[in-house]
């Protein structure tokens, strides 16, 4: 049997397992009123566009509390007077302010329903203030299963951190938390022990001491933001800061760090100006120039949090010391730097609408990774690398999740999703071209967020190709593409299957050592070869398999 790829074995294992157990869609899953609540754009949402946050908080680290406001500034889109705040359970709204008049609110689990009493006239410009507190949920394996994180650094200083993405911003402060409308500008003001630093998103534009012994840190942050990209990290903070002199010049990076590992900082950060190079070359301008860039040293793995990436991988290469890709290149980069930091083009700048759509932010960044070998390694490297990464795909369910109900897909959004994109680069076939399609991205959806009809929508016309059944193949389904191929009477026939109906990717092929360009459809077709001892081999960078069914 002649079979390039490994993948065979499981490509038809799980091909005769999902279609007798019917998992070639999506299971069945149960989803309550909560998650509808939480994951749709419901009608006490959708009447009503955020303008400006002002989240002005107290983090008090003995009793492991948050208190304070949000002050909402929002424009009427249509008339009504409902308007659904979302926070979660244990922490609790105390008051609703608008036009100095407390409101009404009822709650229902994790979601408030305010009661407006002014007039709210399409078009106008209001705004409210949202008193709470509390206790909020303790992360319990950041940033996967998040909340905030309470612990003490090596000297015994509180160092505490937020992550929510999936579980959502509302864990810990009150806003519309649904990806779709993201807030334009936000002013995030963070009361500590004097002792202590916050480091927020965007610039810092003051420090105010108090007499009580504690000071209040102002971030300002002028772009767009999601919700799960606010963040605070507060820890016995020291600093340092370089320029980047980038695609729309200099670029502000400072980089904060516990105390006792300056040094070591000093060294591994210098991932940061490389990764912004690469990225600039591969996807265009560092989206947040008005806000800087920052690494912020964190007691958890790390996330992307916009201009504020968080940084938790121990000071080592790879990830934490490991090589995902089992073929010695991941061990050549901070791993935390490159991904969390490339997050900053898929997911802060372009970021979708509905987190079914995750994988628009996890699949190119994994892929990004490739591209950062690329630029230092060469090609071979990068390659090798992203293949590599095919030992940790499952196939277990569709990329894509159920939408409306804040539901993820599987987390093979990653693996698969980055060799998904090493697939479609093939096909492409042209580097530069390659390029433009990536920073076109970049410059398409700057600053938006986007469904996946979106961002297929312009890769097919980006790539002059209709690529529906590719996308389906990939991300709504668990079969590995298989060209099932034969020779005799000097004929190479071959058809894809294992695949969505209408699935006819193009695929690079080598046969008796000549290199050709298939372009097989589900139907069988041939074409002239000499049949004889030939021999058949895919072109490894696409994730497919191969069966020769003639031996």
């Amino acid at each position: 049997m002649n079979i390039y790829f490994r993948f065979i074995f499981i490509s038809l294992f799980i091909s005769n397992a999902a279609n007798a157990q019917g998992l070639l869609g999506k299971s069945q899953q149960v989803f309550t009123k909560q998650d509808s609540l939480r994951g749709s754009i419901t009608k006490e949402r959708a009447w009503w566009d955020v303008k400006q946050y002002h989240l002005d908080i107290k983090v008090n680290p003995t009793e492991q509390t948050i208190t304070g406001s949000n002050t909402i500034k929002y424009q009427v889109l249509q008339e009504y007077n409902r308007m659904q705040i979302d926070l979660q359970n244990p922490m609790e709204i105390f008051k609703v302010i608008q036009d100095g008049k407390e409101l009404k609110y009822t709650r229902d689990g994790n979601v408030f329903i305010i009661e407006l009493v002014a007039p709210q006239r399409t078009g106008t410009v209001k705004e409210l203030t949202v008193f709470y507190g509390g206790k909020p949920k303790i992360a319990v394996n950041p940033p996967w299963d998040g909340g905030i994180t309470w612990k003490k650094d090596s000297n015994g200083n509180p160092f505490i951190a937020s992550s929510c993405q999936g579980l959502g911003a509302s864990v810990w402060w009150p806003n519309k938390d649904h990806m779709y409308d993201e807030v334009e500008s936000m002013l995030i003001s963070v009361n500590v022990p004097k002792n202590l630093m916050d480091v927020s998103n965007g610039r810092l534009q003051s420090v105010t001491e108090l007499k009580d012994g504690t000071k209040t840190y102002n971030w300002l942050v002028s772009n767009p933001i999601n919700n799960y990209g606010v963040n605070i990290n507060i820890g016995d903070y020291v600093s340092f800061s370089e320029k980047y002199k980038g695609q729309k010049g200099n670029l502000d990076c400072n980089y904060y760090v516990l105390r006792d590992n300056l040094a070591k900082a000093k060294i591994q950060f210098k991932d940061a100006p490389r990764m912004l190079k690469a990225f600039e070359h591969w996807f265009g301008p560092y989206p947040f120039y008005e806000d800087s860039y920052k690494l912020v040293e964190a007691p958890y793995l790390g996330m992307e949090h916009q201009s504020s990436v968080t940084y938790g991988n121990g000071f080592k290469n790879g990830y934490l010391g490991r090589d995902l890709s089992g073929t010695g290149w991941g061990l050549k980069f901070d791993y935390i730097i490159i991904h969390e930091s490339g997050h900053e083009w898929f997911a802060n700048n372009i970021t979708y609408k509905d987190i079914a759509d995750m994988w628009i932010h996890e699949s190119f960044t994994d892929y990004s990774e490739s591209l950062f070998l690329e630029y230092y390694y060469g090609k071979e490297a990068a390659y090798t690398y992203v293949r590599g990464l095919r030992k940790n795909i499952q196939n277990d369910k569709p990329i894509i999740g159920y939408y409306d109900v804040n539901n993820e897909g599987s987390s093979d959004m990653y693996y698969k999703g980055a060799n998904m994109l090493h697939t479609l680069r093939q096909i492409v076939n042209d580097d530069e071209k390659w390029r433009t399609i990536l920073r076109g991205l970049n410059s398409t959806f700057y600053h938006q967020t986007v469904t996946t009809k979106q961002i297929e929508d312009y890769l097919s016309k980006s790539t002059e190709m209709d690529l529906s059944a590719f996308f389906n193949q990939y991300l709504r389904d668990i079969r590995i593409p298989t060209l099932e191929y034969f020779f005799k009477n000097d004929k190479l026939g071959y058809r894809w299957t294992n695949c969505v109906p209408g699935f006819n990717m193009p695929i690079k092929i080598t046969v008796n050592g000549t290199g050709k360009l298939l372009k097989p459809t589900t139907g069988w077709d041939s074409i002239s070869v000499k049949s004889e001892n030939a021999k058949l081999e895919i072109d490894k960078n696409f994730y497919v398999a191969g069966f020769n069914i003639s031996e």
